[in-house]
């Protein structure tokens, strides 16, 4: 009797040593989750938006890990699906202020009418479908096209969020599933590389959240711009 309950408490040891965080012996990965639920939503806003971060689909990448470790799965999909709405519903009006011009700017010729020929024909299916599949699927192109072909508002914003929201519960679904695998995985290769990849996974990320408010901050304000000395000119005329 006493041999077994031994067993199962070196056994129950074992499985917190995999399970729990491993921030409790490295700094730098108690860094990594520090940011927490805010970092989650405002790396969200700038993964859905029209500028690319460096490193594609880092919003799925940190839902797995958060899930892993347990946090509230239904919070994290709701976090997350809010700051995809509102880096999408900003791609969105942007490119509805500033018209087929402003993608035109943005998007390859190739890709360009590629993508306003199957928004046309399928508009619902252009935002669903690619909101929905992770890297290498694009995202930009269509979030673009929608608002420039003028796609109406409720009808964007409803395909979007379903679709968003499903693929990050999908995300987070998959961390809670294998997250004892995840994490023992996590912590093979940060024993030996917790510093380079912690510094170059976070400096991408600050930079590129960074340089892309910059960017919907900048390009919002010349459409408003462009748009104000049309009007100016039109009621001059």
């Amino acid at each position: 009797m006493t041999s077994t309950v031994t067993s199962v408490v070196a056994d129950a040891g074992s499985a917190l040593e995999v399970v729990a965080p491993h921030s409790r012996r490295s700094p730098l990965l108690r860094f990594l989750f520090s940011f927490g639920l805010f970092g989650l939503f405002f790396v969200a806003i700038a993964d859905a938006s029209f500028v690319p971060l460096p490193i594609p689909g880092i919003t799925d990448i940190m839902l797995v890990l958060m899930a892993a470790r347990h946090q509230n799965f239904f919070l994290l999909v709701l976090i997350a699906t809010a700051g995809s709405s509102i880096g999408g519903y900003l791609s969105y009006r942007v490119a509805l202020s500033g018209g087929m011009g402003f993608i035109e700017k943005r998007v390859p010729p190739r890709i360009f009418k590629l993508v306003c020929e199957w928004m046309e024909r399928h508009a619902i299916l252009s935002v669903a479908l690619p909101a929905l599949l992770p890297p290498p699927v694009p995202l930009t192109p269509f979030l673009l096209a929608a608002g420039a072909l003028k796609m109406p508002q409720r009808k964007f914003l409803t395909a979007f969020i379903a679709s968003r929201a499903a693929r990050h519960a999908i995300a987070a679904g998959l961390g809670l599933y294998y997250g004892r695998h995840i994490l023992r995985l996590w912590n093979h290769i940060s024993a030996k590389y917790a510093t380079p990849i912690l510094i170059v996974v976070w400096a991408s990320i600050i930079l590129g959240c960074g340089y892309a408010f910059w960017k919907i901050y900048k390009d919002s304000q010349s459409v408003s711009a462009a748009h104000g000395i049309a009007v100016q000119n039109k009621s001059v005329a």
